[in-house]
């Protein structure tokens, strides 16, 4: 009997498929754009893992955070010098590239600079924002809110086959569990799976702790392994995970996000268990 239900692919650009058994595909990047050469530098050296260990790799960093705990939180580097930078990573680095919108009339716009777009949770359920990410014809993925129950989510899903997109990624980064906490409830992959589209796991976000430092969210970086190591064993289609040189020293996300030079060994393990699970 096989661990995990096989669902659609999802083709990225013409580089590769996300889903079907196909070996997860890593989602990484930092938080936020901070500058060019950081980001061809941190895109760079995150292929040159993913290519040694054959993982299939989308390089992931946001031109604004709009989400902020404080109004004076960073937000990043803005809408045109990011969507501009992420294409020179598309094009120097040669990998596929994806950020976050935040507003309808983005969509289009991103659309023009980057291979998928991807929908913050907390706006999962705004219909103008969805309709208008479908309707571009990229692959798409949409953060579950942190509110939401993962059966729930089929409302999404309606609204892309509605316009006509097949081509959606459910992504599971925990569920609001009192006051600033999450936690990951892993029977959610299985039941987004049900839709018939690749799931997601966001390893980093999972384990923040929302405006746990006040006027910023705070984190717990020592559980986003574990964590993803569960969600491999239930079966997921791709790990979303925010990677920075130097966490701790980031504009945004830091306690939460996974620093670069442990991620090579942390994608070698992450291999072994997704191999056991895909091939049975």
């Amino acid at each position: 009997m096989s661990i995990v239900n096989e669902v659609s692919k999802i083709k990225i650009g013409e580089k590769f498929d996300i889903g079907g058994k196909n070996r997860f595909t890593l989602i990484a990047g930092p938080c936020a754009i901070e500058s060019e050469e950081m980001s061809l530098r941190v895109a760079k050296k995150i292929k040159d893992i993913c290519e040694s260990l054959e993982i299939d790799y989308i390089f992931k960093s946001s031109y604004d955070k709009a989400n902020r705990s404080s109004v004076f939180s960073a937000r990043g580097i803005g809408m045109e010098k990011g969507l501009n930078i992420l294409k020179k990573v598309r094009e120097e680095v040669g990998v596929p590239v994806i950020t976050d919108i935040h507003e309808p009339w983005q969509a289009a716009e991103a659309a023009k600079f980057v291979d998928m777009l991807q929908i913050p949770a907390f706006l999962c359920r705004q219909t103008d924002l969805i309709v208008a990410a479908a309707k571009t014809g990229l692959p798409v993925n949409v953060k579950k809110g942190q509110f939401l129950a993962p059966w729930d989510a089929k409302n999404i899903v309606t609204k892309f086959e509605e316009v006509g997109n097949n081509k959606l990624l459910l992504c599971e980064r925990g569920t609001t569990f009192g006051y600033n906490n999450f936690v990951v409830d892993m029977r959610s992959f299985l039941e987004m799976r049900k839709f018939g589209y690749p799931v997601v796991f966001d390893a980093t976000h999972s384990v923040q702790i929302p405006g746990g430092q006040g006027t910023c969210t705070g984190g717990n970086r020592e559980y986003v392994f574990p964590l993803m190591r569960a969600a491999l064993a239930v079966g997921v289609d791709a790990i979303f995970a925010e990677v920075h040189e130097d966490p701790d020293n980031a504009p945004c996300d830091g306690p939460n996000m996974l620093k670069l030079e442990d991620l090579e060994e942390i994608l070698k393990a992450a291999i072994e268990i997704d191999d056991i699970v895909k091939k049975n």
